[in-house]
């Protein structure tokens, strides 16, 4: 029963990594700063590698643990298996295509240059309307629906719209006391450089997570740290962005965004206010204890840290994806003459500098 629970609230929780995703929208948003800046897309595709491996990950806890544990996870009986060959595969192709079909839609179009974040978006969202169309025979009360999610959109997007008007005052006084300039001292002279800034911001955004949602960290806490993770993280990167210091700099704030996102999807499995956690509450059924449902999000928690940990070991695996500029070369002064040609065969003039200057008027022209 614990692994059920712990399964499903996890792979709930991995779509804030996985594009297209909502948490990576907001911290592409937040990661501006003078030198660089993080664009949705480059979030996008730096969030591939470690979305990809973490669902390896999930995988392979689940594999190890049928192996080792296989009570945990006992097989379906044969006598329940209704579907068997070519109409399973049907079935499945069925549900697996229009996803992805819609898939396509948000992210395909942003990575081939077809449309912006917003117009992908806005593709996104009419995409689902027509499958919703296309399957309204199987769908009960569509209009009704499709209404619900327009009220549900619109709650949330002026949710955020307050959440960022009260942040933005709080930019503004906080740098208005230059408060900017003292985070930055702080974490500039840690004696363990960009390892100790990860490890405490990650230490901090983690137990932050206990008391506040994903929204309220990424508006008030992350723009602070911005400039600090492009000052610290920049040099890691710049012999992979082939020396070009602008390049680094947005890469370091791709890198620090991931690990970041990461970071806060454990806010949504553990308590007091794991989302996830509460919704799988919502719709479990009562025999369904509240004590499974929260241990069993425990092994997927630990798997999380893993992954900020093997996130910030290995930056390769964000930027790997990233567009690489050309190299920088420097400019360099080449002497294409010989080397006796070089020294001069009659010695300079030298100038007394400390002879009198005399002037002389010229003679009026008559």
């Amino acid at each position: 029963m614990r692994y059920a629970t712990g399964v499903l609230a996890a792979s709930g929780t991995i779509t804030q990594l996985v594009p297209p995703s909502l948490v990576l929208i907001v911290l592409a948003d937040q990661l501006k700063t003078q030198s660089g800046s993080a664009d949705v897309g480059s979030m996008y595709l730096g969030a591939w590698g470690p979305s990809l491996l973490q669902i390896s990950l999930f995988a392979l806890y689940t594999f190890f643990l049928s192996r080792f544990r296989p009570n945990y996870l006992p097989a379906a009986p044969e006598n329940e298996l209704t579907l068997t060959g070519w109409a399973l595969w049907k079935k499945c192709l069925l549900g697996i295509i229009p996803s992805a079909v819609l898939i396509f839609l948000v992210l395909g179009t942003i990575m081939t240059g077809i449309a912006t974040p917003t117009e992908s978006g806005a593709m996104g969202a009419m995409g689902a309307l027509l499958l919703a169309w296309i399957r309204r025979a199987s769908i009960p009360k569509l209009k009704g629906l499709i209404q619900e999610a327009y009220q549900n959109t619109m709650r949330i997007t002026a949710m955020v719209a307050f959440i960022l008007i009260g942040s933005t005052c709080f930019s503004v006084v906080f740098q208005g006391v230059d408060g900017g300039h003292w985070v930055e001292i702080l974490f500039s002279n840690l004696p363990g450089g960009w390892v100790e800034f990860l490890v405490l911001v990650n230490l901090f955004v983690f137990f932050l997570a206990f008391f506040l949602d994903f929204f309220e960290i990424a508006f008030i806490v992350v723009p602070m740290l911005a400039p600090v993770a492009v000052k610290l993280l920049s040099p890691v990167l710049l012999a992979s962005m082939n020396g070009n210091p602008q390049a680094a700099a947005s890469a370091a704030l791709v890198w620090f965004g991931v690990m970041l996102c990461v970071n806060m999807q454990t806010s949504f499995m553990h308590p007091p206010f794991g989302f996830a956690l509460f919704y799988l509450r919502g719709v479990a059924p009562k025999e369904v204890k509240s004590s499974d449902i929260y241990w069993g999000a425990f092994p997927w928690v630990a798997l999380q840290l893993i992954m900020i940990v093997v996130v910030a070991a290995f930056p390769a695996l964000v930027t790997a994806l990233l567009d690489k500029p050309a190299a920088v070369v420097q400019s360099q002064d080449f002497n294409f003459t010989g080397g006796d040609e070089t020294k001069s065969e009659t010695p300079s003039s030298k100038v007394d500098e400390d002879a009198p200057v005399v002037f002389q008027l010229d003679k009026p022209l008559r």
